[in-house]
């Protein structure tokens, strides 16, 4: 894959403070914002972002959230206009994209933006905080069950972004699992055994291969009430 396979843009680049949320005890930074100049990427994400819940968000696997803003369109015809709607940043994502979705995205993908390397580590799996977020009692299963969910990356290279910076594909070392593939086993055809033999040799993440070893185990779903309700 040539290093100047350009693929999408980046339309706008977001970050958030953590603050209380909905709920006594609650603490979120789910409404970024975007920024005028450049943000500088480490390790652990965008310089000056922040997680309202450590535990289930950021980290080194979890340090840059992409959203493709072309959902948004779909989303308005689905749930109506939202403030959320009204501009990048709805959904908590760090960098706001053009040109690029789940459908075309793959396990591992190697992206340069700017002067940084990111790698497609996992899909987001969406919580309770969007049902508050948009005003919608079941939109955080809404996006789980469309596949628009976005997608985390981990850090290869540390280096700077900004908006209007072209996204450039790198490698691709597994064309055959899409993002959208991925979710299509995990919530629709969850209980495959052939699926999930062959997502177990893929690199996942740890919280990922063990949900994977214990559906072959136990040939049962999770409950997902708690993430999705809250």
């Amino acid at each position: 894959m040539s290093r100047e396979t350009v693929i999408g843009s980046v339309l706008a680049v977001l970050t958030g403070k953590a603050v209380p949320f909905v709920r006594p005890g609650a603490v979120s930074a789910i409404a970024k914002q975007p920024l005028a100049g450049r943000a500088s990427v480490g390790a652990l994400g965008l310089d000056g972002d922040e997680q309202g819940d450590p535990r289930h968000h950021g980290g080194p696997h979890k340090a840059v959230h992409l959203y493709a803003f072309e959902h948004y369109a779909r989303w308005r015809d689905e749930i109506g206009p939202r403030p959320a709607l009204g501009q990048p940043g709805g959904f908590g994502e760090n960098l706001s994209t053009l040109g690029i979705d789940e459908t075309t995205r793959c396990l591992g993908d190697q992206l340069a933006i700017g002067s940084a390397v990111l790698e497609i580590s996992q899909g987001r799996q969406p919580c309770w905080k969007l049902n508050h977020r948009f005003d919608q009692r079941d939109m955080a299963k809404r996006l789980q069950d469309s596949g628009r969910t976005g997608w985390y990356c981990r850090v290869l290279r540390e280096g700077d972004v900004g908006a209007g910076d072209d996204i450039r594909l790198l490698a691709r070392p597994h064309p055959e699992w899409t993002l959208a593939r991925l979710a299509d086993v995990f919530y629709r055809r969850g209980l495959e055994r052939e699926l999930l033999l062959e997502i177990a040799r893929l690199p996942l993440v740890e919280s990922w291969r063990q949900l994977i070893e214990k559906r072959l185990e136990s040939g049962q779903l999770e409950d997902w009430s708690r993430r999705l309700d809250g």
